[in-house]
Order: C-alpha cells, then sequence, then structure tokens
C-alpha cells in the first residue's frame, strides 16, 4: 500500500490540536522519561511505541470500561482502544518534533494506527497491544501491524496519512459513555 499524504504541509504532522494535546504536562513529562533513555530520534520512537503498546492496555483486553479519546487521557489513565492509543502515540512522537499521521484499516469496525516519517519515507506502527494471535512491533524495514486485512472479508487499509484524527472517529468516542456503549456509534468504515 502506497500511503497519500492528505496534507502537503509536514509541519501539519507535528501540530496539537484537543485530541493530539502533545503539550499536556502528562505528555511532556512522559515524553522527557522515555527520551532520558534515547540514544536518537529512532530509539526515542521505537520506545515510545513500546510504552503505549506494552504500559496502556488495550480496554477490550483488559476489560476496562473507560472511554478515552485525548492523549493526555489516555496515558493518564492507561487505557484506550486502538485509536485512542494511536492518539497517545502521536501525542509523544510529535512531542520530540517526530512528524506523524493518523492512519486507519477497515476491519469490523474502523482500527486506528500511526504513521511516522523517518528518512523521507512514512512508516506505519501499530501500538495497539500484543496478545495471543497478535504481534505488532515498531519496524522501518517493513510492516509487522496487529492486522492484515483480509479483502475477501470486505477489510482493508485506509491510504490516506491524515495529520488530525478522523472526525467520525472522535465524535464516537466522545460520545460515548463507555466501551460496552461506544460499539453501538463506533465507524465501521470512513
Amino acid at each position: 500500500m502506497q500511503p497519500i499524504q492528505k496534507n502537503p504541509d509536514l509541519s501539519a504532522y507535528l501540530a496539537a490540536d484537543e485530541v493530539i494535546d502533545h503539550h499536556h504536562p502528562v505528555v511532556r513529562q512522559t515524553a522527557a522519561r522515555l527520551a532520558e533513555g534515547a540514544a536518537d530520534s529512532y530509539d526515542y520512537a521505537r520506545a515510545a511505541f513500546e510504552f503505549v503498546r506494552d504500559e496502556i492496555p488495550h480496554a477490550l483486553d483488559s476489560g476496562d470500561p473507560r472511554i478515552t479519546w485525548r492523549a493526555s487521557d489516555v496515558i493518564a489513565l492507561r487505557t484506550g482502544i486502538c485509536c485512542a492509543k494511536a492518539h497517545a502515540l502521536a501525542a509523544l512522537l510529535r512531542a520530540e518534533d517526530i512528524p506523524t499521521a493518523l492512519c486507519y484499516q477497515k476491519l469490523d469496525v474502523v482500527h486506528g494506527l500511526v504513521a511516522v516519517r523517518f528518512h523521507g519515507a512514512w512508516h506505519r506502527q501499530d501500538p495497539r497491544g500484543n496478545k495471543p494471535g497478535v504481534d505488532a512491533r515498531f519496524r522501518l524495514d517493513g510492516e509487522q501491524l496487529a492486522f492484515v486485512p483480509d479483502p475477501a472479508a470486505g477489510e482493508r487499509d485506509y491510504p490516506e496519512l491524515y495529520d488530525a484524527p478522523h472526525p467520525a472517529v472522535v465524535e464516537a468516542l466522545r460520545a460515548a459513555a463507555d466501551v460496552p456503549s461506544l460499539w453501538r456509534t463506533y465507524p465501521a468504515a470512513l
């Protein structure tokens, strides 16, 4: 899949907003702690990915009913579904000036991931969280995502790289009272 950068202005993929709130103290403190042990921006990006993947449980896997959508809340509360975890990773990466896009797959529902820009190219990463049958890794030499869409089942990768979270995803997350109620309004496709 060849990614399509929706915004030609690369600085848009460093911006903060209400969802990717990388200026929030919780995000800044976490970024600073992760940066302490990093030798370079690649090492930092890998550490941030592993932090979100491994230290913030996926709400469905952990049974946590709380909904998070803002990056700082995902990090502070240590819970989120895939899109919320992608928001947290995007904020941590942008906090250290690493251009980061939001991207999506259509599985049973919309699945969120990120793409980081290194060496003049975008590289998709999936911080969803590993479990039996899911082994996502931070890689620049190919993708090792949580899921590979099955076109025969109507699944697909969306090629667009967004500078901000998709409004349909944010709207559903903001409106849900808890994870079980989320699935009544969460988008099945974009």
